[in-house]
């Protein structure tokens, strides 16, 4: 296995954890899932990926609990897997401003915290990613839900995936949005990509996947919770 390339410049810049001391780029890669096979290109067409929820098949996700590091009461939140159906389907993601209060600087999908008056967890994704990215609901095909991910931080996140036409606008909110981009979804869903790290300080031991994106000069380190979901994802399209 070869070692992990130094990240870029840029992403070096803003902290990705509020834990002090600790960056996660800087952990070792103590492996790469190459040997583990990756989704069809033919299952991740649109209409393949509609049969896949409307019959889901048994299976189990890999990653469904954080060690906790924040003592805060629990709270529900959804966040928007949005798959945009371009000629190759992209993941659309955003880096979260520094100066947010839980999970600043990192990789993550759009969506937030649950409102009383959300009918569903596919309601608060949808809400959320229309106040955080701009994305009208009009352009929008929910699919279907993940099982619920609790990050460290005390959310009980639900995934919800969604098909998303490719001409839609988006206008990032600027307070909560620093980058926005898109990833192929062939490169989320092919475990070469998918790289473990093992982390132990104060008799705490925490492990985790990262899927670093290179896009031109930049490295998107996606890690953490989002790289969770993503993982369990593939778990439910190679079930």
């Amino acid at each position: 296995m070869n070692p992990p390339s130094p990240p870029s410049v840029s992403s070096v810049i803003a902290p990705l954890s509020s834990l002090p001391d600790f960056d996660p780029r800087m952990v070792p890669v103590v492996g790469v899932d190459a040997h583990l096979p990756a989704v069809p290109l033919a299952a991740q067409t649109p209409d393949a990926l509609r049969a896949r929820f409307a019959q889901p098949p048994q299976w189990e996700p890999e990653v469904v609990l954080e060690k906790k590091f924040m003592n805060r009461e629990p709270a529900h939140a959804s966040v928007l897997l949005a798959i945009v159906l371009r000629e190759q389907p992209m993941v659309l993601l955003t880096e979260r401003t520094a100066h947010l209060s839980t999970h600043s600087g990192q990789v993550a999908f759009p969506g937030g915290r649950a409102d009383p008056e959300d009918a569903s967890p596919a309601d608060t994704a949808l809400r959320e990613a229309q106040e955080e990215v701009g994305l009208d609901r009009a352009f929008v095909e929910v699919l279907g839900t993940l099982p619920t991910y609790v990050t460290g931080s005390s959310f009980i996140i639900t995934p919800v995936v969604a098909l998303v036409q490719p001409d839609c606008v988006l206008q990032p909110n600027p307070y909560e949005v620093a980058d926005l981009f898109e990833v192929p979804l062939a490169f989320l869903l092919d475990p070469a990509h998918h790289r473990r790290h093992v982390f132990d300080r104060d008799g705490v031991h925490r492990e985790w996947f990262s899927m670093p994106y290179e896009q031109g000069n930049k490295t998107h380190f996606i890690w953490g919770a989002t790289a969770g979901m993503l993982r369990n994802f593939y778990r439910f399209m190679q079930a």
